[in-house]
């Protein structure tokens, strides 16, 4: 490695060329990055007593320095973003100087268009692309060079590069009479030119570990140059070009940099049976995963290629895109609208084993419709989300692909508690006293309902929700006069409800006139086409127990929609059976140390203090050795000891906040309990502390959806 200080620009021009590898992510900096910059140059070029402004590193990658050549290109491992951005100021100054009367050209020594163009963005002499200074990747490549050469964009530009160098044309036009404050301080500013020796250096390592300034690496930056970085141009070119490119094309420039990390924490979940990587430790996870045996033996390729099969699965369902099948694309834009991306790992290996016909259009279709039912009857039900991540992510191991759907549907049926499916008689009790108007997403519900088993669907986006009974606190005479002296109350209790909301094209129309008038009005409920409207244009009233009536009659249609999964009980009880024989039961007699003395009493005081963190999703469970607590897995295990207990929590140990340091990491130890922090309880007086470790290792689980096990 050789790295040494140098001006930015004078390191442009002494460089032939630069190109980005293809395993690099794609230009990133925002407006954000660029405003800094900027703001530091004009800082920079205000003040005489600044001399220098560092702005980063350059590191790239040169071939043995006995065979390198004037002209050979030098591949970017940290830097393209800076450079990039660098390149881009410099095309603006350069395009907006070509505007300026000749005499205006040059607002500081040796800043003029010819200088610029043949210093910092050509190569004069050269063809193709080796004419051009900076060579980025892919659609990057093509905008850059079109806005360098000022022709038309590519059809699909990069929308950042695109953006950033508008941005600086903008504040460029902004200064324009005193375009010198901008040129002295760019040539004020300060790079380390750090070069690496291939036959020496670790571009990997390096790379790693090289995120102090600039836009921090995603985790699918890290993980796409782990994969790429080591092989040949030749592999690089190939895996890139057949599997990675195709994946970026499919999420989108956007979706890519918003959506792919969780995509792969999404395939690592499945991958290692429904154990949930850190949302920052993706890439950590995905290293341990492709460094496994098994996949190790199969080699590189395999490796992409699978991302990439189930990447198109991901992409299909969250974007609806190629599905070909209408009542699948339905049913994951259905789906989609209630955004449970915890969904994913499971709905991965479903669509896998459809694609692979394990699993028929028909059962995969059911199956997702049962997820959807399961998600949003339990958010009618105000139950709690935190369970959902590990319910959905170890869902697959516990099915028959035999029977499989049979399986989902019973495995549903017996889910315990928290996470259970809520019934009809739960759900229809639910949805028929709770607030569906400020209710989130509720145009997903009602259109659910006006379109249900309709062959012509009404976009509902070109409708309004329509409260029946007016929102308007000062209701008319007439309102008052139909729903009677309580008038106040029953606006109160039923204005929110499924039974007073509609969809309208005339809500302006409608106002707070009278029922009758909505009813009989041109465009009023009698004339309506839309399907939620039609026994409206039948009734003569509009009172209490019309609502109740109404409430009640598309609750019975709710729990058509949403169905419950239904199984013959005999069949339900041999998988009741199945799930027993998978446990040894065990009890507190089978711990003498638990039954008295000190450890009784620790153990009693501690066991209420975990059940009371969430009385309705922790449970407790006695096993041979040691007592564990869980929401989905264990959070803490104690081992009982005739004058101690001990305890291990299931959290990394780098990650807890233990200002006393009792805590001891076990990692990589042989123990009984799961976790890697140990900690020993001897006195009631240090409960209080520990149960404030036990809190971080149970929040970390139903919080994050996180298991360390």
């Amino acid at each position: 490695m050789k790295a040494s200080e140098a001006k930015f620009l004078e390191f442009i021009r002494k460089s032939h060329q630069f190109k980005v590898p293809i395993y690099q992510r794609t230009y990133s900096w925002t407006k954000k990055e660029c405003e800094q910059l900027w703001n530091d140059i004009i800082r920079a070029g205000s003040n005489d007593q600044i001399t220098g402004h560092f702005v980063g590193s350059i590191v790239y990658v040169e071939e043995d320095l006995s065979l390198i050549t004037y002209d050979s290109p030098m591949f970017l491992i940290d830097g393209q973003q800076r450079l990039a951005t660098m390149i881009l100021l410099i095309t603006a100054l350069y395009d907006t100087l070509i505007t300026l009367p000749e005499n205006q050209q040059e607002p500081f020594e040796r800043f003029n268009p010819e200088i610029l163009k043949q210093n910092y963005l050509i190569n004069s002499g050269e063809k193709g692309d080796r004419q051009y200074k900076l060579i980025l990747s892919q659609t990057d490549k093509d905008t850059l060079i079109s806005i360098i050469k000022g022709t038309e964009l590519p059809k699909n530009h990069s929308i950042k590069i695109k953006e950033n160098y508008d941005y600086f044309r903008e504040r460029i036009a902004s200064i324009k009479t005193n375009l010198d404050v901008l040129c002295k301080g760019m040539i004020k500013l300060i790079v380390v030119d750090t070069a690496l020796n291939r036959g020496q250096d670790n571009p990997q390592l390096i790379f790693e570990s090289m995120n102090s300034t600039g836009k921090e690496l995603t985790q699918t930056d890290l993980i796409r140059n782990f994969i790429l970085m080591g092989l040949d141009q030749e592999m690089q070119k190939h895996l890139y070009e057949h599997y990675w490119r195709p994946m970026e094309l499919d999420f989108g420039q956007e979706n890519y940099n918003t959506y792919f990390d969780g995509f792969i924490r999404h395939y690592l979940t499945l991958k290692n049976r429904g154990k949930i990587p850190v949302i920052n430790r993706v890439y950590e996870s995905f290293k341990e995963y492709a460094r496994s045996p098994e996949i190790q033996s199969q080699g590189v390729e395999a490796l992409v290629k699978e991302i990439r099969r189930f990447s198109r699965y991901y992409c299909t369902m969250a974007f609806g895109s190629k599905e070909i099948d209408h009542k699948l694309d339905r049913a994951f834009h259905d789906l989609k609208e209630l955004r449970s991306d915890v969904t994913y790992p499971l709905l991965l290996e479903l669509y896998e084993d459809y694609e692979e016909k394990i699993l028929s259009q028909e059962d995969f279709l059911q199956m997702i419709q049962l997820i959807e039912s399961y998600i949003f009857r339990r958010a009618v039900c105000s139950i709690p989300t935190n369970s959902l991540n590990l319910t959905f992510a170890r869902m697959s191991a516990s099915l028959d692909k035999d029977r499989y759907l049979e399986s989902m549907q019973a495995r549903m049926l017996l889910l315990p508690s928290y996470r259970r499916f809520p019934t009809d008689e739960e759900f229809m009790q639910e949805i028929q006293k709770r607030d569906m108007y400020n209710a989130a997403r509720y145009n997903y519900w009602i259109r659910k309902m006006e379109n249900h088993q309709h062959k012509e669907p009404v976009s509902v986006e070109s409708y309004t929700v329509e409260h029946i009974l007016p929102q308007n606190p000062k209701l008319s005479q007439g309102w008052r006069e139909m729903l009677g002296p309580e008038w106040k109350r029953i606006q109160e209790t039923w204005l929110h409800t499924l039974g007073n909301l509609t969809l309208t094209g005339y809500n302006p129309e409608y106002s707070d006139r009278t029922f009758a008038e909505k009813r009989d009005m041109p465009g009023g409920f009698k004339e309506s086409h839309i399907r939620l409207n039609h026994e409206l244009g039948q009734l003569d009233r509009w009172d209490e127990q019309a609502i109740k009536d109404r409430t009640y009659r598309l609750s019975q249609l709710a729990c058509e929609i949403w169905k419950a999964p239904h199984v013959d009980p005999a069949i339900l009880e041999r998988y009741k059976e199945d799930a027993s024989k998978q446990t040894t039961t065990f009890t507190i007699q089978d711990h003498p140390a638990l039954l008295e003395g000190i450890s009784k009493d620790l153990f009693e005081d501690l066991r209420t203090r975990i059940k009371s963190l969430d009385p309705g999703v922790v449970t407790e469970e006695f096993l041979k050795l040691y007592v564990a607590y869980k929401a989905e897995t264990n959070f803490v295990d104690i081992i009982p000891q005739k004058k101690r207990l001990i305890l291990f929590l299931n959290i990394p140990f780098p990650d807890i906040e233990d200002p006393k340091g009792i805590g001891q990491n076990v990692a990589g130890k042989k123990r009984w309990g799961n976790g890697d922090v140990e900690v020993y309880l001897s006195t009631q007086e240090e409960i209080p502390y520990i149960m404030g470790l036990i809190r971080q290792a149970y929040e970390r689980q139903v919080i994050n959806g996180v298991d360390y096990t």
